[in-house]
């Protein structure tokens, strides 16, 4: 089901058939967007899927020096993000796994295939989910993934293993969507599985709804996580018909929505430290409303979808297409910011021809200006042509990877093609 809530939106009935000047600009586009594509997945696949982090500090041999002092593992944590040279290697940092940077290779493969009928991209999205399935957390019984090494922020610490909604929530949707094309139940029962741990995580309840909590040990109440856990279990309630993942969706996004700031903004979380607006974490929360309201046919919230999108396009892009870090300001030019802008407009493409339009300008200005000649992408851009040319892995290489995919995929003839014949094909995946 599409969402259509205000002028801003356009019936896509209306535009079938007709090259509009937005197709026009993705047909001439298609050829370098694919190049770009195929140049950072050969990079991420030579890597065998491994990197760095912008956050992987605290896995330096130096962490012995913080005593395991919060202020002191935030500080040697944004020393290694912040320099603009990749001191990594100085510090002892090896390039680690990373469950989120192949979820989202899964995912961008899973695009391609829709758009091409690729079958080599079929086999490594497998390989990913496959890979996924084997490293789930270790402390937890149902699927669950968390970062390859310990964390510290403001919010206080997590460690290796702690599994999170975020991630969580992003790779079940993966295995979703290998579902919805396959229709192998493998990867549902997997997806149900991880829906299962994000209905055992703490909520915060409240008058206007309960929040998902970012981690399971203690309530950290977080708009872009707790969306994301309700879009998963709203996408997974469609096909298992579980009533409680609905509901808890619903109240989820109760949560979220009303707590939307006039103009169409939300911050970071509602606690005073967190109020600022980024680019990244609001297009988590649009991709997963729509979501939510694309699998459950509940338009309360479609005036929020549509606000909030107006905000988005109206205030994170500058007119050459670069992407801006907050709603006020541009630095740093992250590449996070760039690669889920992609995917979050390539999202809502579909209904929105302004959107598609953006989509392919800012893809175009990213791979101008960040993509290095060997594939991979560079982590920021600062002031007085400072560029942090550190090739994070989930981080800018496989969130690239899949922003760029869904695009190619928005402007493919043929997306949405699944055929019975392909079911029959991939039927019995898990038991390979």
């Amino acid at each position: 089901m599409t969402t259509q809530t205000s002028s801003s939106f356009n019936n896509p009935s209306e535009q079938k058939n007709k090259l509009t000047p937005e197709k026009a600009l993705g047909l001439t586009a298609l050829p370098h967007l694919v190049k770009s594509a195929d140049a950072v997945r050969r990079w991420v696949e030579k890597k065998e899927y491994r990197g760095f982090e912008p956050f992987d500090g605290l896995s330096s041999p130096l962490r012995v020096l913080t005593f395991r002092n919060l202020l002191a593992e935030r500080i040697l944590q944004q020393a290694v993000r912040q320099s603009p040279v990749n001191i990594r290697p100085l510090v002892g940092i090896k390039p680690l796994d990373s469950t989120k940077g192949r979820g989202m290779m899964a995912w961008g493969y899973l695009f391609l295939h829709r758009a091409t009928g690729d079958a080599d991209c079929w086999t490594k999205a497998v390989a990913c989910l496959k890979w996924l399935d084997t490293h789930k957390s270790p402390k937890f019984e149902k699927h669950s993934w968390a970062n390859y090494f310990d964390f510290s922020s403001r919010g206080g610490a997590y460690y290796k293993d702690d599994s999170i909604i975020v991630w969580t929530s992003q790779i079940a949707q993966a295995y979703l969507e290998a579902f919805e094309q396959s229709q192998d139940q493998w990867f549902l029962d997997i997806a149900s599985s991880a829906c299962d741990w994000i209905m055992s995580l703490p909520r915060e309840r409240t008058d206007h709804g309960e929040c998902l909590s970012y981690f399971a040990h203690g309530q950290e109440s977080i708009h872009n996580a707790n969306m994301l856990g309700a879009a998963a279990l709203a996408r997974t309630a469609r096909h298992v018909g579980r009533q409680d993942y609905a509901d808890v969706a619903r109240s989820a996004m109760r949560y979220s929505c009303l707590s939307m700031l006039p103009d169409g903004a939300w911050w970071y979380a509602v606690d005073d430290q967190y109020h600022w607006i980024d680019n990244f974490h609001t297009g988590y929360n649009l991709d997963s409303l729509k979501c939510y309201i694309d699998y459950t046919g509940d338009t309360e919230f479609s005036d929020h979808l549509a606000r909030g999108l107006r905000f988005f396009k109206s205030n994170f892009f500058e007119t050459s297409g670069r992407p801006k870090y907050y709603h006020n300001r541009a630095y740093p030019i992250d590449i996070q910011c760039a690669s889920q802008a992609i995917d979050t407009l390539a999202y809502f493409a579909p209904e929105d021809p302004e959107s598609l339009s953006l989509a392919i300008k800012v893809a175009e200005w990213t791979i101008r200006n960040m993509q290095n000649r060997s594939g991979f992408f560079y982590y920021r851009k600062y002031p007085f042509g400072i560029t942090a040319r550190t090739p994070m892995l989930h981080w800018g290489q496989a969130t690239m990877f899949k922003g760029l995919a869904h695009l190619i995929f928005c402007l493919s003839p043929e997306k949405g093609r699944v055929t019975p014949e392909t079911r029959t094909r991939y039927s019995q995946v898990g038991q390979e």
